[in-house]
């Protein structure tokens, strides 16, 4: 997967995915999430491979290990460059999810990256204590998590800015950490909680940005970009 920023292509159909896409060629990532791939499906996908985008299946599975494995069996015949799934469900799952990568990539491809979302960054301290009963600090889960999906062969973890130092120093410069919830230090937060600037996150250790409203709401969308991307590289 390309190190420059993600676009996360959060439209509601492939039209207006390609409308946006028209001031950017094809050598750039982006993310495909839940709403556009349930909408369009696979050929979402096989378009924005025709056009040489990288591209981040963000489907997060998270099932019982044969349905994974069976699942990203599948996947992995898309051509796709990233996926994913829920370090929540397991070493064995993850494993499992491996397998069925490995199995399903066509002879002479390489294997689709593999990743395991840790907490998302929408989840705060309360919600991991209440909700989800974790007697550990949001950043000890991620933490762990992390080295959980490591211990299982995975290629690295989707965390905040704010866990990349940590995960890094345990985990390695090559392993994966993909930071969501990347922000111009003028621009909204909307649901996210875990914030950084792209700044913050290449300091951090961060490997991949993911970049969403910032750059799709803009008004114009490729100069943000580039703004984006300026920073991330350390060029401004």
């Amino acid at each position: 997967m390309k190190t420059s920023p993600i676009i996360a292509l959060d439209f509601e159909s492939a039209e207006k995915t390609f409308q946006f896409l028209t001031a950017f060629n094809g050598n750039i990532g982006v993310k495909v999430g839940m709403q556009l791939y349930y909408q369009e499906g696979p050929s979402i996908v096989a378009r924005l491979k025709e056009q040489g985008y990288d591209v981040f299946l963000d489907l997060k599975l998270h099932d019982i290990p044969n349905t994974v494995k069976s699942a990203m069996e599948v996947l992995a015949g898309f051509g796709v460059d990233l996926v994913n799934v829920h370090a929540a469900g397991g070493k064995r799952m993850m494993e499992a999810a491996l397998e069925g990568l490995d199995k399903g990539t066509p002879t002479g491809k390489e294997r689709p990256a593999l990743i395991g979302v840790t907490q998302l960054t929408s989840t705060d301290e309360r919600q991991v204590r209440e909700e989800q009963l974790i007697d550990a600090t949001l950043e000890q889960s991620v933490f762990h998590y992390a080295t959980l999906t490591k211990e299982a062969g995975l290629d690295g973890v989707v965390c905040s800015v704010h866990e990349a130092s940590v995960i890094e120093k345990e985990c390695g410069k090559a392993f994966y950490k993909v930071t969501p919830g990347i922000r111009l230090p003028e621009g909204s937060s909307h649901d996210q909680i875990r914030i950084a600037t792209p700044e913050q996150a290449r300091i951090a250790g961060a490997t991949h940005i993911v970049v969403g409203r910032a750059i799709t709401g803009a008004v114009d969308p490729k100069a943000a970009y580039e703004h984006i991307n300026a920073s991330w590289k350390g060029m401004e």
